[in-house]
This record gives structure tokens, C-alpha cells and sequence, in this order.
């Protein structure tokens, strides 16, 4: 059995550790997690990832994508789909990874075991992978584009989902992506576009994921995205450990808590949430495939 791999997260020297929320109502139609970490430890008391996905199938969450960052996780995700039929993995080196593996040689080998991966069943997708300008300055970026380049042939070669992690960088991201042409599935892992930027997106045929971030306060252009985003082209993920959903704001996140990131987009979209849960549950294994498959 795979063991957790408890990675412990960063956090900000002001944010406190906390517990992870109580289960909310479960939903009466199930839907999928289509982004999240589950080797990660949070919170006061850190959940087994056993737990979580227990915690998760309690309240109506039939599934998750469990994504890498990087080789060694790509590899715990690839054993942990392998052995749980909850689970399906997502592989790739987070674009933040490419410029120091690139300036100690070992890009191209780490890209190689990514390739490798790929070939596995129950890896259905290649991501988190994409341009990240907000933690990488200029020397960087020509060693994330080379490893998004990179992760775009490998899903292409597989017939896999494409996951894009796309901060600070949505004109750079699209340019690549219409330079060697996108995947026939590709999703926009955790959107934090406007509402221009989600018709381009839509209008290209790929597809937004939409996490915690659209119940905070302040994302009224993420509203005004999801209001304009054509409803067969909208994910629901959770990015858990991170972006916990309203009312929860600033505790561990785990995919458990996605019926309230689901009710709150239901309620904004002015639509009964059992029908939204259908419609993302359909949408979901479009781009993935059936989990027991």
C-alpha cells in the first residue's frame, strides 16, 4: 500500500495552523475533485490521505485527480491511482521546478521519468504543468516554456489530458499553446482569468477549473468568468491543501469540502446545484475518462 507522503506545505509566517473543517451535507448527486494533493500534511492533526478520500466519498465527491509536481510525487500520485479506483493521477514538473532542474542538467531526465509515467492507465492527464511569472523572473522562463513545451508533446503522444498552471503568464500560455497546438482536452487547472480570458479559453474548446478562490470576496472578475464560461466547459477542483472555499477560509482544505465551493458556483449561476453537479460530473470524465475504467 502506498504510504503518505506528507509533504508539509509553506505557509505564510502570519497564517496560524488550524484544524481541518467538519463535513459538510453531502450532496445527492456525486461529483469529482479534478485537482488535488493529497501528499501533503496539513493542520493541526494532518489526515492520511486514506482518510481524506474516506472523508470525500462520505459527502458525494465519487473521485479525485491526485496531481505531481515534480518526479517524486508524480510517482507517489501514479502508485496511489494504481492501488485506490477513487483516485486517477495527473504527472508532470510544476513549472516552477523547470528552472533549477534545468540549471543542474537534469531537466531532460526529469521530463524522460514524466514520459514514463505517462504510459500508466490510471495516468490520465500531464499537469500540473504551464508558465508561472509571479515566483520566476526573467531568467527562468525559457526553461518553463522548454518543460511546457515539453509536457504539451508528452500529452499529445499519450492522447492525455493536458493540466496548465497558468500564473501571472495567460498572454505567454496561450501563445505556446497556439504555437505547437494544445491537447484535444486541455484545462486551465485553478482559472484566475476575467471574463475576456474565459471566452478565449472557451471559444478554443478548453476548459476551466474552478476552486475555492471563486467564493472569496474579492474575486468578482472570477464571478464574472464563471457567468460567461459555457456550462460543458467548467471543472471543480479544490488545489487542497490550499484555496479553501467559504466559510473555511484559512483552514486545511481537502477535497471532502468541495460541495461548498459546488453550491456556492450553483447559487451564483442561479441554478438548482444537482443539476450543476450533473453537468461537472459529465464534464469531468469527458477530459479523464470513468474512474473504474
Amino acid at each position: 500500500m502506498t504510504e503518505p507522503f506528507l509533504r508539509s506545505r509553506m505557509r505564510h509566517p502570519d497564517e496560524k495552523i488550524a484544524d481541518y473543517p467538519p463535513l459538510p451535507e453531502p450532496l445527492e448527486v456525486p461529483i469529482y475533485d479534478n485537482h488535488t494533493h493529497l501528499e501533503f500534511a496539513d493542520g493541526e492533526n494532518p489526515l492520511h490521505h486514506t482518510e481524506q478520500l474516506d472523508r470525500a466519498s462520505a459527502v458525494g465527491v465519487r473521485g479525485v485527480v491526485q496531481v505531481g509536481t515534480d518526479l517524486v510525487t508524480s510517482r507517489w500520485s501514479s502508485d496511489l491511482a494504481a492501488q485506490d479506483r477513487r483516485v486517477l493521477a495527473a504527472v508532470a514538473l510544476h513549472p516552477n521546478e523547470a528552472p533549477a532542474l534545468d540549471a543542474a542538467g537534469l531537466l531532460d531526465e526529469h521530463l524522460a521519468g514524466i514520459a514514463e509515467l505517462a504510459a500508466l492507465p490510471r495516468v490520465r492527464a500531464i499537469g500540473e504543468t504551464g508558465l508561472d511569472f509571479f515566483r520566476t523572473g526573467e531568467e527562468g522562463r525559457e526553461a518553463q516554456v522548454r518543460s511546457f513545451e515539453a509536457h504539451i508533446a508528452i500529452a499529445k503522444q499519450h492522447d492525455l489530458a493536458l493540466q496548465i498552471h497558468d500564473r501571472d503568464a495567460h498572454r505567454d500560455v496561450l501563445r505556446v499553446l497556439r504555437r505547437v497546438g494544445a491537447p484535444e482536452r486541455t484545462v486551465f487547472h485553478c482559472f484566475s482569468g476575467d471574463a475576456e480570458f474565459a471566452r478565449e479559453v472557451t471559444d478554443a474548446g478548453w476548459y476551466l477549473s474552478f476552486a475555492g478562490t471563486v467564493t472569496f470576496k474579492n474575486a468578482g472578475a472570477l464571478r464574472e468568468a464563471l457567468e460567461v464560461a459555457p456550462r460543458e466547459n467548467i471543472l471543480i477542483e479544490t488545489d487542497a491543501p490550499y484555496l479553501t472555499p467559504t466559510p473555511w477560509r484559512g483552514r486545511p482544505n481537502s477535497s471532502y469540502l468541495l460541495p461548498h465551493t459546488l453550491r456556492f458556483m450553483a447559487e451564483h449561476l442561479g441554478t438548482d446545484e444537482g443539476t450543476l453537479a450533473a453537468q461537472l460530473s459529465a464534464n469531468t470524465e469527458a477530459v479523464y475518462g470513468r474512474w473504474a475504467d
